[in-house]
């Protein structure tokens, strides 16, 4: 079994719903067992504004599939919620990515790992930050500390 960690996001339809949907998706998937939740956020769009906010969480999962096994397991999770893949961060029922798997770093045509750029995004991080603060991410630096250099102004945590 690894440690594998997934970002959830969502901001069409009701978003909140499509990400409890989701986990419960991904605790029923052969191989997978889900670990930990973040608590649900409400974030600002990223790339395109021009779109409703979105709902993020953060799960932790101890899995027995190769990563890009796991890849295929959260794109057809994906697809089984409507995901219709339009523009490029654009709006969607379901978005389910790949952040970390313990001991493993790759980058090829389909996923690259640890994901480039989350640690850029705070939607990314405060989620992880609810269920990892001490993960260290391979070329990154720990999650509390690459939360800390970012601004979530506009992002709030839902009750």
């Amino acid at each position: 079994m690894t440690l594998a960690y997934v970002a959830l996001g969502s901001n069409l339809g009701d978003p909140q719903q499509h990400l409890l949907d989701a986990m419960q998706a991904l605790a029923a998937t052969p191989g997978l067992r889900l670990l930990q939740r973040s608590a649900l956020y409400r974030t600002p769009p990223w790339g395109v504004l021009e779109q409703p906010p979105f709902v993020n969480a953060a799960v932790q999962l101890d899995s027995t599939l190769p990563p890009h096994a796991l890849l295929d397991a959260l794109l057809a999770i994906e697809q089984r919620a409507g995901r219709v893949r339009g523009e490029r961060n654009g709006p969607r029922t379901l978005d389910l990515d790949l952040l970390h798997v313990d001991g493993v770093q790759l980058d090829d045509a389909r996923l690259s790992l640890p994901h480039p750029r989350m640690a850029q995004r705070a939607f990314v991080l405060l989620p992880l930050h609810d269920i990892a603060p001490a993960l260290q991410l391979p070329g990154y630096g720990r999650v509390d500390q690459l939360l800390a250099a970012l601004d979530p102004a506009g992002c709030e945590r839902l009750p």
